[in-house]
């Protein structure tokens, strides 16, 4: 029976899954794979590097410099998350990506994009983070109003979460039988139709698929979880998520706010993980 780790996105707050993902990999849990969708995939590709720490880490080293989350940024080159500083300068010479660690993993991982110009979810496996790797994940990431689509295999590219949020069934329909999902959404949250709807319209107007897309997202989402509630209930399903709305805005990068809800992570993998263990069937000494 393969077992996977499901990771959703929503910017900074994912720095809660990073806690949760942290403290497994610290308690040697290992997946069969994982699937990440944007910032569940920026943050969730340290869990095939093993690299402990590291997502809290350059998001609190980088915090302020204007190449990596800004408005400049944004203004500058049309991407809030700066493309080349973010996906190439920080994991290559600031704070170093293991490429080989990823690639010797046998862990399977697995991202999701959105294509711009149908609104079809586009599934990639990464079994090397070299080459066009990290721009994949850079894709998964890249929410709209506020980047550029990525080009990539003739595509162009957005955020994964605009079509697929969670996407459980689809790493179902892979193999992955017994899974994992990392919500950053507390039990009992109910998504509401964007009001930004008016800007997407203006913004994205040569995407009219995105629009369309956008206009759904909240009913794709409520069906997802839905859809989570069966699993659970039947057993293949084991959810973590935190008690509380994440004190965090998707882009807010104030350093005491991702601390804290980095650590609202790690508690809840903690008082998880005789659950965790039990879900997987594995005996691991901590």
């Amino acid at each position: 029976m393969k077992k996977g780790l499901v990771l959703e996105g929503g910017g900074l707050r994912a720095l809660f899954s990073a806690g949760v993902t942290d403290v497994m990999m610290e308690n040697q849990i290992k997946f069969d794979g994982l699937i990440g969708v944007s910032a569940g995939a920026t943050f969730g590709c340290n869990y095939k590097s093993g690299q402990i720490g590291r997502a809290l880490r350059y998001n609190i080293a980088f915090k302020d410099d204007p190449r990596y989350m800004s408005w400049r940024s944004f203004f500058k080159t049309g991407d809030l998350v700066g493309a080349e500083f973010s996906y190439h300068t920080l994991p290559n010479e600031l704070d170093i990506f293991d490429y080989e660690a990823f690639r010797q993993n046998p862990m399977e991982f697995h991202i999701v994009c959105t294509d711009a110009e149908t609104g079809e979810p586009v599934y990639k496996q990464l079994d090397d983070m070299t080459s066009d790797g990290l721009d994949w994940i850079r894709a998964s990431a890249s929410m709209p109003i506020v980047s550029r689509p990525v080009p990539l295999e003739g595509r162009k590219l957005l955020d994964g979460g605009i079509v697929n949020s969670i996407p459980l069934k689809h790493f179902q329909e892979l193999g992955f039988e017994r899974n994992i999902v990392v919500l950053t959404q507390p039990k009992g949250f109910f998504k509401k139709r964007t009001k930004l709807m008016p800007l997407f319209q203006l913004t994205m107007r040569k995407y009219p698929a995105i629009i369309k897309a956008m206009g759904r997202r909240h009913l794709m989402y409520n069906e997802q979880l839905q859809y989570l509630a069966e699993e659970e209930r039947k057993g293949n399903v084991l959810l973590i998520y935190p008690e509380d709305v994440l004190p965090i805005g998707r882009t807010e990068q104030n350093e005491e706010k991702m601390r804290h809800v980095y650590q609202i992570g790690r508690k809840a993998a903690e008082e998880n993980l005789e659950k965790i263990l039990t879900f997987l069937s594995l005996n691991i000494e901590h």
